[in-house]
């Protein structure tokens, strides 16, 4: 008997050790990476009953077809659909399986496997976290991982699958998939519409939406466009129709010529949602879109106009870039990112040949890259993820922008040429299938004799900015000597980035260029050896040059009296930025810089560097001016806005300077004007204002209403809110707005309750609505009232990761901080940092910290 139990237990043990363990919480590599080498040519027949009723459940019927490599061992399927979800039946080949669920996954049994072909048959309830279930819509998000959110699915990038998808929905609704629709059969108050297969594509780009939409079509180049959307005023939609639909088509056609691939995906459609939690979403032949974004007022800006632009142009080129060829992984996120923005920036040009398309780029990129960057929250492009459930805390500015900057100058090594022939390479090499940025960097390694490897170990893997500086000796009158330096901002690590920068040296009447290649701590610029002493040294003059670039001290001081007086719109916004760090590193006043931008608004021709001037002014007059100081400022920079808004040549520019000045009023006279446009008494000349002009000013109005008694409106928060939700046609907006009211409040206990909400993750689904109300508590006019959210807030911060969307907890931490100025909230996220419990996620704490960033430099300056 002995021996026995002696022989069972050795038996035991030699099949543990040879036993796959149970799957951990998300999608960890290693489960990825098992499950890609044994399962292939996935098949996915899905079918979903949607009731009209949103607090029903919707039930899933689902065939997952694969072949398997290995049968030897049990396989998991991913499914977590939360409280509203859950397995009904599993069948494999018509026998019931009796599968484990672990860990949200469900664990199929070696017995119901077989080496080559399988069928698993699946019955179940959805969850509805990544749904965006609305009174009479909804719509799918499943970036990164989220699609087992929803029904059964090998939830990871490698995995790719053809769909095939039906959905039943009330009638009088429109359905959109990845397929197109075949057949559309109704009964009994019931539609189902059925989607053709599609081609390989991974989960994260599986779509569908259904609901209350209107179809606009369009015909370009032989193909036709569809266009869903929920917007009310038809006016609006036939103002921006004709744009919306010859953008894409020409982003498509661009793409199409440069790649030499025809579009991959066979129909387009694209879908406007109100209020979506992306600017886009690059499903394959069914993109989505933040409806804002696309559906322009009267009052849009330039950049309104170009971002409309560059969304459009991004999320097509992710048809090749991300959807035809995917990430291997997450940690290659960036990839599809940067070649979607860097592909943008060069469709956006035709369209809009009036453009200084240099200076777009510029200040397109830099701006939010240094953002990050120049933080101690700065992370590299690349970074290592051991986990799915992580992968959204990967998307930022560093991706979005860092990585464009870094992708012009690899196509600067290589030549615009070689650099395109071996994209369309690494495209057809790869479509359909998956790639890791090593397997592009191996075969653009064999077109340059540069290191490729040395250098994106250094830009990509590495994060911060180099600090670059400009040392210059002078002869008789005449440069002796022109040296740059650069430094690692971590003194221990003592890295090096190589980059081909345009040292502008200015005069005045003229600007001389002179390139330079800094690949090393310090390099001389040989060509400006002999010529005449300049005003002032700009080694970003071209706006090429990526890091922090410290002036020396005579070029600050001449370009902050004097900026204004550069002929060239370029160089004018190089230099700008550079005073903008300068003004952050405490080198140049607030005060210094806001004086400049005041001088320098009715001189700026260039639309573009007014934005940005706007925009730098805006942040200095709310977080690094005293209130004091900023009380007696308010007058002459009004007056200022004002000003620009009369004599602005055209209705985006107009559109600018009247968000600006309606940002920043403070004086009685400015807010009494501002309360006559909102009851319409009296109009803004040369601007038409839309439904959502009017919200975003009912909310300026009713802060202030609340905050400053002596400004004496003459309708209080509440009447001004109330009547602005009455007078809302838009139903979505309607919503939006009183879900924000409580927010506006000038009652402390009203705002007290609306935060407290937030902590139930049902009020959290609408997360551009909640960033709106977390502006609002934590407008700098509110004082310190809104102190005590920031401490909660932050404690959050991690379930918010949990539950939201990739941008929601950057956003949702900018939201919070945003508005705040003082030492003392600068101490309690100190203190929140110093305090993280043990295996608090590195990435979130970096994401505070680079929020964060802008109140510690202004709370140090107090």
């Amino acid at each position: 008997m002995r021996a026995w139990s002696l022989l069972f237990l050795f038996v035991a043990a030699c099949r543990g050790a040879n036993a796959i363990p149970d799957p951990d919480p998300g999608i960890s590599e290693s489960l990825a990476r098992r499950r890609s080498q044994r399962v292939s040519n996935v098949r996915y027949d899905l079918a979903l009953t949607i009731p009209l009723d949103r607090q029903a459940g919707i039930t899933g019927r689902e065939v997952v077809a694969f072949t398997l490599s290995d049968a030897s061992a049990p396989l998991s399927l991913d499914f977590e659909p939360g409280p509203s979800g859950r397995l009904l039946s599993i069948q494999t080949d018509g026998t019931p399986v009796e599968a484990r669920q672990v860990n949200g996954h469900v664990v199929l049994p070696a017995s119901a496997l077989r080496a080559g072909d399988n069928r698993v048959t699946i019955e179940f309830l959805a969850g509805d976290a990544p749904l965006n279930r609305n009174p009479d819509f909804l719509y799918t998000i499943f970036v990164p991982a989220r699609a087992h959110q929803a029904f059964p699915c090998f939830d990871q990038p490698d995995v790719k699958a053809r769909w095939t998808l039906s959905l039943d929905v009330p009638d009088g609704w429109e359905a959109v998939g990845n397929g197109a629709d075949t057949t559309k059969t109704s009964r009994e108050g019931r539609t189902r519409v059925s989607f053709a297969e599609t081609h390989p594509v991974s989960t994260y780009l599986f779509a569908f939406a259904a609901g209350k939409f209107s179809v606009e079509r369009a015909e370009r180049n032989g193909r036709t466009l569809r266009m869903f959307h929920r917007e009310t005023d038809a006016a609006k939609v036939a103002r921006n129709r004709d744009a919306i639909f010859d953008l894409h088509a020409a982003a498509l056609d661009w793409m199409q010529r440069y790649t030499e691939i025809a579009y991959p995906f066979g129909k387009f459609d694209f879908v406007l949602m109100p209020a979506f939690q992306f600017g886009g979403m690059e499903h394959a032949g069914a993109v989505f879109y933040n409806a804002s974004s696309l559906l322009l007022d009267p009052s849009a800006t330039q950049n309104d106009l170009l971002e409309r632009a560059s969304v459009i142009s991004h999320e097509t080129a992710h048809m090749w870039f991300g959807d035809l060829v995917t990430m291997r992984w997450f940690n290659d996120v960036w990839l599809k990112e940067v070649f979607a923005n860097f592909m943008a920036a060069k469709i956006v040009n035709p369209s809009f040949p009036g453009i200084n398309h240099d200076l777009r780029f510029l200040l397109d990129y830099y701006p939010g890259a240094y953002d990050i960057d120049r933080t101690e929250g700065s992370n590299p492009i690349r970074q290592p993820l051991a986990n799915l459930n992580e992968a959204g805390t990967l998307y930022g500015n560093i991706i979005y922008d860092k990585a464009p900057i870094v992708m012009r100058q690899l196509e600067a090594i290589l030549g615009a040429g070689a650099f395109r022939d071996g994209l369309r390479e690494y495209l057809k090499r790869f479509s359909f299938g998956n790639a890791t940025w090593s397997d592009l960097i191996t075969l653009l390694d064999d077109r340059t004799p540069e290191d490729l490897a040395a250098w994106s170990h250094v830009w990509v893997d590495e994060d911060r900015r180099p600090t670059i500086s400009a040392e210059m000796a002078i002869d008789r009158g005449r440069i002796s000597r022109l040296a740059l330096t650069e430094r690692d901002p971590d003194a221990k690590r003592g890295v090096t980035w190589a980059e081909q920068l345009d040292v502008a040296l200015g005069y005045g009447d003229r600007i001389e260029h002179v390139p330079a290649k800094l690949d090393g701590t310090s390099v001389d610029v040989a060509g400006a050896r002999g010529r005449p002493a300049p005003l002032y040294v700009l080694p970003n003059g071209g706006g090429i040059a990526y890091g922090e670039i410290h002036l020396d001290a005579a070029s600050r001081d001449w370009l902050s009296a004097n900026l204004f007086r550069i002929g060239d719109p370029l160089t004018r916004g190089s230099a700008w930025l550079s005073l903008w760090d300068a003004m952050l590193d405490g080198e140049l006043a607030s005060s210094r810089l806001i004086e400049l931008a005041l001088q320098s608004l009715p001189l700026e021709t260039d639309e573009q560097n007014i934005e940005e001037i706007l925009g730098e002014l805006r942040v200095m007059y709310w977080r690094f001016t005293a209130d004091s100081a900023r009380r007696a400022l308010a007058p002459r920079v009004e007056r200022v806005l004002r000003t620009g808004l009369d004599d602005a040549r055209t209705p985006s520019l107009k559109g600018a300077y009247f968000a600006a000045l309606r940002n920043v009023a403070l004086t009685p006279s400015t807010v009494t004007w501002l309360m006559a446009v909102w009851q319409e008494r009296t109009r803004v000349p040369g601007l038409a204002l839309a439904e959502t002009d009017f919200i975003a000013l009912t909310q300026d109005l009713a802060i202030r209403a609340g905050a400053d008694s002596a400004l004496n409106l003459s309708k209080g928060w509440r009447s001004i809110v109330t009547k602005q939700i009455d007078r809302t046609k838009d139903p979505d907006r309607k919503a939006r707005l009183t879900f924000v009211m409580p927010a506006l409040s000038s009652d402390v206990s009203d705002r007290d309750q609306f935060f407290a909400s937030l902590a139930d993750v049902a009020n959290r689904r609408h997360e551009p609505w909640v960033l709106d109300g977390l502006r609002a508590l934590h407008h700098p006019l509110r004082g310190e009232s809104s102190d005590k959210y920031v401490a909660p807030s932050l404690a959050m911060l991690h379930e918010i990761q949990r539950t939201g969307d990739i941008f929601f907890p950057k956003r949702w931490t900018d939201a919070t901080l945003g508005g705040h100025s003082s030492p003392v909230v600068a101490e309690t996220v100190r203190s929140f940092l110093t305090n993280l419990p043990p295996g608090y996620p590195d990435r979130l704490r970096r994401i505070v910290l680079s929020s964060a960033d802008a109140l510690f430099r202004s709370a140090r300056m107090k």
